[in-house]
């Protein structure tokens, strides 16, 4: 009996008997997109520009500044994804507007691993390039003074807005505090502040206030607003206008901002104008159509934000902030912007476009510039 047992116990340790077939602990997905973005043929950089915005070629760049911060080490369990893979699927999370669940199925992961693997994208890209969106200063400095200029506006150094951001109603969060009833699509929205150049490169971001917030408020708690009144921004060279006025910068708004800042110009609106209030106020807009133009550039090309999603007010500032940077590296070089993402089609396939504009009026030291414009 005792040699019996023996024998059995040698050959369940031998594997003489067959073993159960082991379930798998990871569930097996289709890679669908992920696999297709792995071939190489004359279509990859044509289907690179469509599912993640950008050429083979940028992609890797991105991917080789990344890697450092969001490589995994190999574990007893599970070898990492690839750094590749990782980056990808954060890209077309933010350029498809895809849902979780849709998105980590075309990429064969797991939901909870695509949550995970954008936040670590997200931190990637801030790290990688923390000078990407910054106030311009040297050579480019003297391009956007330069630019503004020829427009007809001399030491203007950018046009500021705000655009909103919609979302699902928020869980957990005062739904009413994200819920603009004078926002013209009457959402659950967050506010985003930008400045922007002529070349719609972003100069400076300030995200993450709820989008019942009006404009002045966001404006008054943003590092551009501490930095503007302490004198560390607007540094030009001074212009000496008519009316002994002299400036060494501004920035050109809207109406949403007040009055008396003296480094935003606004319009003079209302309904009859002068001829010269008039031509001011169109010329104003043409300039200041940059920030708008930048909006429908940032929105359409990644598609997240430009409708409504279920987000987490946590990471969702800096996930703006990450799709902002890609922005201006993209711009920087030279990626051209598919005009058809402007588009969309609707049930009846007719081609309806995305409009980013805000009209708007207003005043501050306008007249010296409308007699500038007089003498052009």
């Amino acid at each position: 009996m005792c040699e019996a047992v023996v024998q059995l116990c040698v050959a369940l340790s031998s594997s003489v008997f067959p073993r159960r077939t082991p379930r798998w602990w990871i569930k097996r997905r289709t890679g669908g997109t992920w696999e297709d973005l792995r071939l190489c043929d004359d279509a990859t950089d044509e289907y690179y520009r469509q599912k993640l915005r950008m050429s083979l070629a940028m992609f890797r760049q991105i991917v080789a500044a990344c890697a450092a911060y969001v490589e995994k080490k190999v574990t007893h369990y599970r070898m990492p994804l690839p750094v590749e893979q990782v980056i990808a699927f954060a890209l077309y999370r933010w350029a498809s507007g895809e849902t979780y669940e849709s998105g980590t199925s075309a990429f064969d992961i797991g939901r909870a691993t695509g949550l995970q693997v954008v936040r670590d994208v997200t931190s990637a890209l801030l790290q990688a390039y923390p000078d990407a969106i910054k106030w311009p200063i040297g050579r480019r400095h003297a391009q956007i003074l330069r630019a503004f200029r020829d427009k007809g506006f001399p030491n203007c150094f950018g046009a500021i807005d705000c655009t909103h951001i919609c979302i699902d109603k928020p869980a957990g969060a005062p739904s009413d505090n994200y819920y603009d009833r004078n926002f013209r699509k009457q959402k659950f929205s967050v506010q985003a502040q930008m400045v922007v150049d002529l070349d719609l490169r972003i100069l400076d971001v300030h995200i993450g206030y709820p989008g019942s917030v009006h404009d002045v408020r966001v404006l008054h708690n943003s590092q551009l607003w501490r930095r503007a009144e302490a004198g560390e921004l607007f540094d030009a060279p001074p212009e000496n206008l008519s009316h002994g006025v002299v400036t060494r910068g501004y920035l050109l708004g809207d109406n949403g901002y007040p009055v008396a800042c003296p480094w935003i110009v606004q319009l003079y609106g209302g309904i009859d104008q002068h001829p010269d209030e008039e031509r001011f106020d169109t010329w104003q807009k043409v300039a200041r159509g940059c920030v708008e133009r930048a909006f429908g550039r940032l929105k359409c090309m990644w598609r997240l934000f430009l409708r409504t999603h279920k987000t987490n007010l946590e990471t969702l500032p800096q996930q703006f902030v990450a799709v902002c940077t890609l922005h201006n590296i993209l711009l920087d070089a030279g990626i051209d912007f598919d005009e058809n993402l402007l588009w969309e089609v609707d049930e009846n396939d007719i081609r309806l476009a995305h409009v980013f504009v805000r009209f708007s009026a207003g005043t501050t030291d306008r007249r010296v510039l409308q007699l500038l414009m007089q003498a052009a």
